[in-house]
């Protein structure tokens, strides 16, 4: 993902996941319909992404546009006019002038079935690289940082591939000394997962 996509799915994701989670807080602490309302709207919407999970982008394009685009719609409607409702001050209204002014990035998904609702897995993907970023800093040169950075990526697709990323960079490890360089995409994780899966089951 590149160019304008990535910036306006990157912004989208993380609006998303910023309003959900901003409104969570409020609600744990001091609870109100407003915020079990937003919750329940938002709640309503995540379901939707739920059925849809790992379908075709086109056949999620369509359900946004039929199911979630309505919802968003009178989430809108709902948030204005209990904003009007609330105290300038008050955390809640707070919130809801958040995501009214983010609106469009919010939305964005429903426009583009290739992206996501939020950035979820992308933070949960990346929290190996926070929890070592320290580590990071004395890579060495940007040649050892670009090679660590190409490790991580290998790594994070095996995972994306279903595979143990000790059994694949083991694997590869043995292959690549023979293995022609003009055909190297072959060692790639989509490439080697039926191998690794099929020798994964025959282990158990």
């Amino acid at each position: 993902m590149a160019g304008p996509l990535a910036a306006s799915a990157l912004e989208a994701s993380a609006g998303n996941g910023h309003a959900r989670r901003k409104f969570h807080e409020i609600h744990v602490v001091r609870q109100s319909r407003t915020t079990t309302e937003a919750l329940a709207r938002i709640g309503a919407l995540y379901a939707i992404e739920d059925e849809i999970r790992g379908k075709p982008a086109d056949h999620r394009l369509n359900i946004r546009q039929t199911r979630a685009r309505p919802l968003l719609e009178e989430l809108r409607t709902w948030m204005e006019k209990a904003q009007r409702s609330l105290s300038s001050k008050s955390e809640t209204a707070s919130v809801i002038r958040y995501a009214l002014s983010r609106w469009r990035a919010l939305t964005r998904y429903t426009d583009d079935g290739r992206l996501e609702i939020d950035n979820s897995a992308a933070e949960r993907a990346l929290r190996a690289v926070a929890l070592g970023r320290k580590n990071f800093l004395f890579a060495g040169s940007d040649c050892g940082s670009e090679r660590a950075a190409a490790m991580y990526s290998l790594i994070g697709s095996a995972k994306l591939n279903g595979l143990d990323p000790e059994l694949y960079l083991r694997t590869v490890l043995i292959r690549i000394a023979d293995h022609p360089v003009n055909h190297i995409q072959d060692l790639l994780p989509w490439n080697l997962a039926h191998d690794l899966q099929s020798h994964a089951s025959q282990a158990a």
